[in-house]
């Protein structure tokens, strides 16, 4: 555990340098997006989704997709990066450390940055009155562990990669689909039967189920234990996947 966090405080003191550049993507992007989606767009849909305002159901949305977006950012090039292009991992392997440390290190780090990310947005949700329940605290929980589940199967994938093309392909055709069709913003029973079921496997689709039912106050679609069971089950076995990668590159 000593040596995860001494990882992750290299992270951090790096992120001290650098947070000023993270805070349009971070922050005021979200923001924007949220006044043009739910308060502008929302203006034009009578009667809401689902018996909600169209800002109080596209917020959760936004919330956990943002999450997805920075997470997918901090676990593609950095980890490519470190490995191809920088060597750190390589460095922090001959400290020595065990690949599960420096997996682990980043790790920590990545869900520090999600509910960094997270907390104001929900406070801005808040003073927009999106926010009808003290369960929406309990979408910090679930952003952390939402941005496990797609963390550690990103990594595995970006320290199997020896060029960056391949990153710009796993942001065409996987971030980009999940964002628009995992039900941010519009309800995914409005899709075809087979789409349908392509978004209930994406992780994505259950944290917005999770993280809507918690800034409402209501139940969610599905059993909330299976939806943490199933991101529990992603988490996993991306980080088996991701510390038998690094174990490979760096110690064989």
């Amino acid at each position: 555990m000593t040596a995860t966090l001494a990882v992750f405080e290299y992270h951090l003191v790096g992120y001290r340098r650098t947070w000023r550049g993270s805070v349009f993507g971070s922050f005021l992007l979200p923001l924007l997006t949220m006044l043009g989606f739910g308060v502008g767009v929302g203006a034009y849909i009578a009667g809401g989704v689902g018996g909600v305002s169209y800002l109080d159901y596209v917020v959760p949305g936004l919330l956990a997709s943002t999450v997805v977006q920075v997470t997918m950012f901090e676990t593609t090039w950095p980890v490519l990066g470190n490995f191809e292009w920088h060597k750190i991992y390589f460095g922090q392997a001959a400290a020595p450390l065990r690949a599960a440390d420096i997996l682990g290190g980043h790790l920590v780090f990545v869900l520090f940055r999600a509910v960094l990310c997270a907390a104001p947005f929900l406070l801005i949700a808040t003073l927009f009155g999106a926010v009808h329940s003290w369960w929406a605290l309990a979408t910090l929980p679930v952003v952390a562990l939402l941005a496990f589940a797609v963390a550690a199967p990103t990594i595995a994938y970006s320290a199997t990669v020896r060029s960056d093309s391949y990153l710009a392909l796993l942001f065409r055709f996987a971030v980009l689909p999940m964002s628009l069709f995992a039900g941010v913003f519009f309800p995914v029973e409005s899709m075809p039967v087979g789409l349908r079921w392509v978004a209930y496997a994406t992780p994505l689709w259950h944290g917005v189920d999770l993280c809507r039912a918690a800034t409402l106050g209501v139940a969610p679609q599905w059993s909330g234990w299976g939806h943490v069971g199933y991101l529990a089950l992603w988490a996993a076995a991306g980080w088996w996947l991701a510390r038998r990668r690094f174990q490979t590159r760096l110690f064989h």
